[in-house]
């Protein structure tokens, strides 16, 4: 079986992630799903799509695009993010701190680095708020990661780029060059990154098996990870964010 939880994995996280699956993983062996005992560091599409997937986290876009027939949400951990109903995220626009432009219009014709074509907050919501504003970010360069994205934009490889707001907090906190950087706006909130199993689970049983091991994170892990609660988001809503 396949495990994994590869969104906000960084060597600061990992290891409180790993007590986390730890305790997870002790909740489904009691029940008699015999989880692994370390989580997969796969990050690519395909390996959501294994039938043995019995746990894992994705995002928003891929899970409306590619997964949503192969694949069960189980539930939406809330982060507590300013601004955000519980279970849901946003993203921000970051740009340089010395650059004088102010408003996301601003920015037309600027290049965003994208971490993915199929990434909820670092794609479809910036290319969705500018809809709302009248125009397209045309000019794009991938980097493969919302870390990367927010280095290229401080060290001015690229201009502009949005950040998942779990992401960005875990930048301030952990990367020096976060200094070098400032939130011109955030995106509307959308479901937040779900919890998902494969279709052969049951996804009552993984539910409950995180539901026990949430409150049993050490203070210390809570606060890393920043996980407040597990929360019940219906597909539809997920279903209903707009592809760019």
């Amino acid at each position: 079986m396949i495990a994994s939880l590869p969104m906000y994995m960084r060597p600061e996280t990992r290891d409180a992630y790993n007590r986390y699956w730890a305790l997870i993983q002790e909740q489904l062996l009691q029940i008699g799903i015999h989880a692994p005992n370390q989580l997969s560091d796969a990050e690519d599409l395909q390996h959501w799509l294994q039938d043995d997937l019995v746990f894992s986290q994705t995002c928003g876009m891929p899970y409306r695009t590619a997964l949503k027939n192969y694949v069960q949400l189980v539930g939406t951990p809330d982060f507590g993010l300013e601004g955000c109903p519980a279970g849901y995220y946003n993203s921000v626009l970051i740009v340089h701190l010395q650059d004088e432009r102010e408003q996301v219009t601003d920015y037309k014709t600027a290049q965003l680095a994208v971490n993915s074509k199929i990434s909820q907050s670092g794609y479809a919501a910036p290319q969705n708020m500018a809809k709302t504003l009248g125009f397209e970010f045309k000019n794009t360069v991938l980097s493969d990661a919302h870390r990367i994205s927010a280095k290229m934009v401080a060290n001015g490889t690229a201009e502009i780029a949005a950040i998942d707001a779990v992401t960005w907090r875990d930048i301030q906190r952990y990367d020096t060059f976060a200094a070098d950087l400032k939130v011109i706006a955030k995106t509307p909130p959308t479901p937040s990154l779900p919890y998902i199993c494969a279709l052969q689970f049951d996804k009552n049983d993984i539910r409950q098996a995180v539901a026990t091991a949430l409150p049993q994170l050490s203070t210390a892990d809570q606060d890393r990870i920043g996980i407040k609660a597990l929360i019940d988001i219906p597909t539809a809503e997920y279903l209903a964010v707009p592809n760019p």
